[in-house]
């Protein structure tokens, strides 16, 4: 029986009958001419921040403008409200062809892959009869050798991309049946992953505690609540996407199931570009567009009211491309004291 043995292009590593060894250590690829440049799978490799403040970040062959993102500490990653997840690892131009000589006769010469695999992967590249015979370097500046990257928080299926090296002539699309090879569409969805939306605490008044039996009105600072968006892109072959995440409607859970919500579903609709209302002095007996009414004390602790917004994703990408994508949520909890109405009788 022979002993299988395959080199992982994502992670640097030799993984025989399931063990796990480190490759030694290989020389990085130089940058080229056409910038493909040094690329490290899954990781930033490059982050510049202009004048403007735009924020752009290179991941996986792919470069990100984060410039229109939402902002601060409680900012966070949208969910997808379905079973759709982001693609976990893809395929993008990765390496010119002296580039890839340079990256992979190191680990034939180290003699730690097998002969077998070693063979195999020499026929290909050196052969004088076989088509990508010399790495392509007749075709140098006319395409790229594509490689697989990963989601360096490794989901599942980040180890699917498992197709060895391939070329594609520039302008041309990527062979057909190689899923998550980047298009827009691809792009798309990658920058879906990299949108950070504020966080949803909500404002509840009137200020202090919430009282039983009393209205709670609750809303979201508009400033705020405004679309945010990320763009992905290749310049290396020129396509783009970009990713809109817009809020829709917030959901308020008011943590027991002694509470009334307004609207009696407990989602809010975006009205007017705002997430519910201030309330203001003369409020107090009118019945909130969003908010929560308790029906008894929270006791000496709190209710974890829970407040999810719903955004709605939509993408456009070169050449005309877009569509939508599945709306994501995000939330957060907050403790709310609700205390009874004190009375005097005299």
């Amino acid at each position: 029986m022979s002993t299988v043995t395959r080199v992982s292009q994502r992670l640097g590593v030799i993984v025989v009958f399931g063990l796990v060894f480190p490759l030694l250590a290989l020389p990085r690829a130089a940058h080229a001419d056409d910038a493909l440049g040094e690329e490290s799978q899954g990781s930033e490799q490059q982050a510049e921040t202009g004048d403007d403040g735009t924020v752009s970040v290179t991941v996986g062959g792919v470069v990100f403008d984060r410039s229109k993102n939402g902002r601060g500490g409680s900012a966070g990653v949208l969910r997808s409200s379905t079973s759709w997840v982001p693609p976990a690892c893809w395929y993008a131009p990765k390496y010119t062809p002296e580039q890839l000589q340079k990256y992979l006769e190191p680990i034939w010469e180290a003699g730690s892959t097998g002969h077998e695999w070693d063979a195999t992967q020499r026929k290909k590249y050196l052969n004088p009869d076989e088509p990508e015979k010399d790495f392509n370097k007749d075709r140098t500046g006319e395409g790229h050798w594509w490689g697989s990257y990963v989601n360096d928080s490794y989901p599942p299926g980040w180890d699917s991309c498992d197709e060895d090296y391939f070329w594609v002539d520039r302008g041309d699309p990527p062979p057909a049946g190689i899923e998550n090879a980047v298009t827009p569409e691809v792009l798309a969805e990658l920058a879906y992953a990299e949108i950070r939306v504020p966080g949803t605490e909500v404002t509840l008044a009137p200020a202090g505690e919430a009282k039983v039996n009393l209205p709670t009105w609750a809303w979201l600072d508009g400033a705020e609540f405004r679309p945010v968006s990320v763009t992905a892109s290749v310049p290396v072959i020129g396509i783009e996407a970009t990713a809109t995440a817009v809020p829709v409607s917030l959901e308020i859970e008011p943590g027991t199931p002694d509470a009334e919500t307004f609207p009696a579903s407990g989602v809010c609709e975006i009205d007017g570009g705002r997430i519910g209302e201030p309330y203001a002095r003369g409020k107090a007996d009118r019945d909130p567009p969003c908010g929560v009414r308790y029906l008894r004390s929270s006791g000496e602790g709190t209710f974890p009211l829970q407040a999810t917004v719903t955004w709605e994703i939509e993408w456009t990408g070169t050449g005309g491309a877009g569509g939508d994508l599945p709306d994501g949520t995000f939330g957060a909890t907050q403790g709310v004291v609700v205390q009874e109405i004190q009375a005097i009788n005299r």
